[in-house]
Formats: C-alpha cells, sequence, structure tokens
C-alpha cells in the first residue's frame, strides 16, 4: 500500500475514523471507540504485519484498518 512514512508527520485530525482526545490515551490519535492507536495500526503495517493480521490483533475490522492506512498514505507529500 504505502511506502515506509514518517508516522508523526500523519496530521489525523481530517481522518474521520481518529479522535484526539486529551482524556483518553494521554491524547494520541485513537480509532474513535477504542483505545486503539492510529499510529500503532501505520506501525505494525510498516513492520510487515499484513491487513488481516493487524485486524485479528487489534479487534477491528479489516476495512477500518485498510481505510486508516489509505488515509495515511494520502497524507504523504508527493516524491
Amino acid at each position: 500500500m504505502a511506502e515506509r512514512q514518517d508516522i508523526a508527520a500523519v496530521d489525523w485530525t481530517a481522518c474521520p475514523l481518529v479522535e484526539i482526545n486529551p482524556r483518553k490515551v494521554s491524547g494520541a490519535p485513537i480509532l474513535k471507540g477504542t483505545r486503539v492507536q492510529a499510529d500503532a495500526i501505520i506501525q505494525n503495517f510498516e513492520d510487515g504485519s499484513p491487513v488481516e493480521e493487524i485486524s485479528e490483533n487489534f479487534a477491528i475490522p479489516e476495512a477500518t484498518v485498510r481505510a486508516l492506512l489509505t488515509f495515511a498514505a494520502r497524507q504523504q507529500p508527493p516524491q
């Protein structure tokens, strides 16, 4: 999907799947309705975990993982 990227550079504020709330997980970007950090999903994928495995490990739908990966990939500047 996406090549290795700087996760810190992803601006999650426009992602409808993610919320940032200082009262949840110290304000880290998390998937809405969970405590799963968005960056953890991206990091797992970049480290070679397939979408199916990430979905199972974090107990979130594969479609959500794919949508999050797509959003993050679109945040990267063209090379």
